[in-house]
Order: structure tokens, then C-alpha cells, then sequence
């Protein structure tokens, strides 16, 4: 019997491989980033080549790392970053086109020629989702509309779309030499194509939107056996798959209506389980699926989506150069009793939940001469807390529950200021767990259960840990007062892009 199991979990700056022992620990991890390309303002890419390529090579490092060969893991599971869009020869397994990532924003003239007939909740109905410039579809119909020759050969079965999830599994299951052309609901709920109810692709919005069904993956559950793997894993179940987000909050054993997760990631994501319901959002959210384990009903859940957090920490070391590394925002911030009265929008493409403006950008508001670096370090870290506030306002009224206390995961909750901060201004308990890094966790939950590595989601609920928790500090009428600038300052971001 293996005695592990594993997870290939592709975000957007990087690929992981995490091998992780029965108890849900880990046992070795592999990483490495990839390239960033920006062609023009708005614009955002990856080289799915260069994905594949580190694919491999942290599979091959962690195994070597944990002293074990492929033969001794149960199963592997993927996870991805999620709207992030690939379109390849079937034949040759060649993408035409760069990946198109989800901040991108190239596509906003299709969003706005289809929001023209029906207004930007279009397809919510079907889809749970607003139209907007995040979302697989439009980026496809963009690919097709601007690779010569490509929508004939989309039409004529030359071409296959995924998302990242898709792109792997078909390329370590075989390729062109027979890989398993398939997608999850949660990474089907993504796409803004899939119907919330069938766990199909709905023909009318393909036709509305311009995809040919050609191109699309198979849906499947996001835990069962796609196929086996090849090279380093070969002969090994590729038996799970859901989106980053959903991942995570299977990794958290979320797995009860009303227990939520958020991420701290690139931007961040806060998800809720509401059971086997599509509950419909009045203040901004997206309804889809949190997981669906084989045969058993789909499960759904409500997502507060924030484009910029980490990102924006990434930005003040990479763009600005007011710190050398990504750690280094916290002591700067800490130079500093408050942040001076300054508001930092992080509107970079702009703004996702509750908001869904692609007119805003980014913001710093209320600088005066009295502002210094740590003022602005302070508001960097206070962004991503004030913008996880909104959503949790916004999920509160949508689900008629109040959060009790906040299970976070992701690379910035080692972060202390920011995770006392986010205590003091959601009011409630910030709780991390033991294995922070729940994404790589909960993909290979997902291909473990399904291969019988465990038994039962009781078994995943055993393995969970606290780590650290934060209690809210703050005074009440301090926070109303900050928030109410917080809330002033983001409607400076709006209207700019005519």
C-alpha cells in the first residue's frame, strides 16, 4: 500500500509539487516560479511551455527531496489557478497563443458587447457569475477572434481549451498520445459557460459568447480517476482536480453549509459552503461549485474574489523597490504606529468583489507631507484587510449568516500585523491552521479519497490543526472610522478608464 499522496498545484507566479504523509502533513515540497509577461497595459500572460516544464522539474525535486519514487503515492491531485486560459493543438500539443491569465483584462470590449443585450448579469442565472473581463469564455472567443486560422480549426476538432488544470492533467496523462481531455465543475463553474444546475455546458451562452463546444473539456467530479500519469508519476491515479480557491477549502475540511475559508494568495479569495444549494448573490458574489466528490451531489458555496493582496506586496518590491523581499513589508509597516491616513486602492485591474468595476485602477488617497514609507507599507498591508471586510459584508447579507470567526490560509498569513489587523476589523477570531498551505492539501484530500488513500471526508476533518489565533482588538468606533475613509477612498478609484 503507498503511504502517500501528492498534488500538483500550478498558481499564478508558480508550480508546486507537495507530497503529504496519511496524517495530511508534509512530508517535501518542490517550487518554482514562472515568467510573468506583460505585452501591453492591462495585459497579462504566461508560457503554458514554461508551466509543463517546471511541472516537471518539482516533481522530480520533491520526490528526490522525500527520498520516495512515484511508485510509492497513492494518487496525485491537481490544482490551478483558475480563469487562467490555454488554447493548444490537439495533435502536437502546441499552444497557439500565450496563457491568457485571469487579471488580464484585454477582453473588456467583448464583456461589453455582450453585457449591451442584458445588462452584466446576462448570465448570472445560468452561470452564477457576472460578465466580466475575469472569466475563461471571453478570453477563448479572444484567442479564436485574433490567432489566424484558429476559430476554423476550433471548429473542425484541432484545438482544445483548458484552464490550467485541464492543460496538466492532458499533458501528464499522455498528451497527444492519449491524455484525458477534462476539466472539474468547480473549474467549469469558471468559465462563465458551464449551467450551475446540469454541470454542463450551457449551448446558448457558447453561442451567445462565440466557443465552439469543440474545444471544451469533458466535466467530471472533482474527485475521481481522470487517468494515469506519465515520466516521474508513471502508472499513478490523476484522480483530483479543483480551482486554487475550492482547493483550499477542501484542504480546510470546510465540508458543512456556513464554514468558510479565506485565502491570502495573489489577491485573495473568500469562500463559504452553502451545501448543496446555488445560493443566488444580491451584493456582488459569485455563486459556483465548491467540489463535487464523485457521485455524491455538488456541493456549492459563495466567493468574495479580490484581483490585488499579495500582488500588491509584489508590486512595492518589484515595480517600486521600496523593499528587497516580500517578508520585508512587515517590518517596514512596523516602523510606524498607523498608517498616517493613507488609503491604498489596489485597483490594479480593476475592481472584483462586491464591486466588479473594470473602469476603476489603482489609488493612494490622503497623502500629506507628513507620509513616509511605512506609512505606505502600513497601507499595503491594510488593503488586503479592508477589502476582505467588504466581501465578508457582502456574504453576510447574502447567506443571512454572520461569520463567526475566519479559518485563513496562504502565503501572507505568517504575516502578524496583517492577520491582527484583519481580527480587529472583521470583529471576529482569525484562526490558522497547522498546514497553511491548504491548496496542495486539499487536491491531494480530493485524489486520496478517491483512490481510497482515506476513507471519508471524517478522516480529512481529524488531520485539521490550529495553529495560531488572532482576537479583535480594535475599539468599534475606531473601526467605523477608518472604514468609512477605506470606503471614500475606493470611490476614487472609480470611473477612470473611459
Amino acid at each position: 500500500m503507498a503511504d502517500y499522496a501528492a498534488a500538483i498545484d500550478q498558481g499564478t507566479t508558480s508550480t508546486r509539487f507537495m507530497i503529504f504523509d496519511h496524517a495530511g502533513q508534509v512530508v517535501a515540497v518542490d517550487q518554482k516560479e514562472h515568467e510573468q509577461i506583460f505585452p501591453k497595459p492591462g495585459w497579462v500572460e504566461h508560457d503554458p511551455m514554461e508551466i509543463m516544464e517546471r511541472t516537471h522539474e518539482v516533481i522530480a525535486a520533491a520526490l528526490k527531496k522525500a527520498g520516495i519514487s512515484g511508485s510509492d503515492l497513492a494518487a496525485v491531485g491537481v490544482t490551478n489557478q483558475r480563469e487562467t486560459t490555454v488554447v493548444w493543438e490537439r495533435s502536437s500539443g502546441k499552444p497557439i497563443h500565450n496563457a491568457v491569465v485571469w487579471q488580464d483584462t484585454r477582453t473588456d470590449q467583448i464583456c461589453n458587447e455582450l453585457s449591451a443585450d442584458g445588462g452584466q448579469d446576462r448570465f448570472r442565472a445560468a452561470t452564477g457569475l457576472p460578465i466580466a473581463t475575469y472569466f475563461s469564455g471571453p478570453k477563448i472567443r479572444w484567442i479564436l477572434d485574433n490567432v489566424e486560422g484558429a476559430r476554423a480549426r476550433a471548429e473542425a476538432g484541432e484545438l482544445l481549451f483548458g484552464n490550467i488544470d485541464t492543460w496538466v492533467i492532458w499533458n501528464i496523462t499522455g498528451g497527444p498520445d492519449g491524455g484525458a481531455h477534462v476539466t472539474d465543475v468547480t473549474n467549469a463553474s469558471r468559465t462563465m459557460l458551464m449551467d450551475l444546475q446540469t454541470l454542463d455546458w450551457d449551448d446558448a451562452i457558447l453561442d451567445a459568447i462565440g466557443v465552439p463546444r469543440a474545444v471544451l473539456p469533458e466535466i467530471r467530479s472533482s474527485s475521481q480517476t481522470y487517468g494515469e500519469a506519465t515520466g516521474d508519476l508513471a502508472g499513478i491515479p490523476v484522480a483530483g482536480d479543483l480551482g486554487d480557491q475550492q482547493a483550499a477549502l477542501f484542504g480546510q475540511t470546510c465540508f458543512a453549509v456556513g464554514e468558510a475559508k479565506n485565502t491570502y494568495g495573489t489577491g485573495n479569495f473568500l469562500l463559504l459552503n452553502t451545501g448543496t444549494k446555488a445560493v443566488p448573490s444580491k451584493s456582488g458574489l459569485i455563486t459556483g461549485l465548491g467540489y463535487k466528490i464523485g457521485d455524491q451531489p455538488a456541493a456549492y458555496m459563495l466567493e468574495g474574489s479580490i484581483a490585488i493582496t499579495g500582488a500588491l506586496v509584489q508590486w512595492l518590491r518589484d515595480n517600486i523597490g521600496l523593499i528587497s523581499s516580500s517578508e520585508a513589508v512587515e517590518d517596514l509597516a512596523k516602523t510606524v504606529e498607523d498608517n498616517g491616513g493613507v488609503y491604498f486602492v489596489p485597483a490594479f485591474s480593476g475592481l472584483f468583489a462586491p464591486y466588479w468595476r473594470s473602469d476603476a485602477r489603482g489609488v493612494i488617497a490622503g497623502l500629506t507631507r507628513y507620509v513616509n514609507k511605512g506609512h505606505i507599507a502600513r497601507a499595503v498591508l491594510e488593503a488586503t484587510a479592508w477589502q476582505t471586510k467588504e466581501v465578508v459584508e457582502a456574504m453576510n447579507a447574502d447567506s443571512g449568516v454572520a461569520l463567526t470567526s475566519l479559518k485563513v490560509d496562504g502565503g501572507m498569513v505568517y504575516n502578524e500585523t496583517l492577520m491582527q489587523f484583519q481580527a480587529d476589523v472583521l470583529d471576529v477570531p482569525v484562526i490558522r491552521p497547522t498546514v497553511a498551505e491548504t491548496t496542495s492539501l486539499g487536491a491531494a484530500y480530493a485524489a486520496g479519497l478517491a483512490v481510497g488513500f482515506w476513507k471519508e471526508v471524517e478522516d480529512l476533518r481529524a488531520n485539521w490543526g490550529k495553529d495560531k489565533e488572532w482576537q479583535p482588538r480594535m475599539e468599534a468606533a475606531e473601526r467605523d472610522k477608518e472604514y468609512a475613509f477605506w470606503k471614500k477612498a475606493v470611490t476614487r478609484t472609480f470611473d477612470w478608464v473611459e
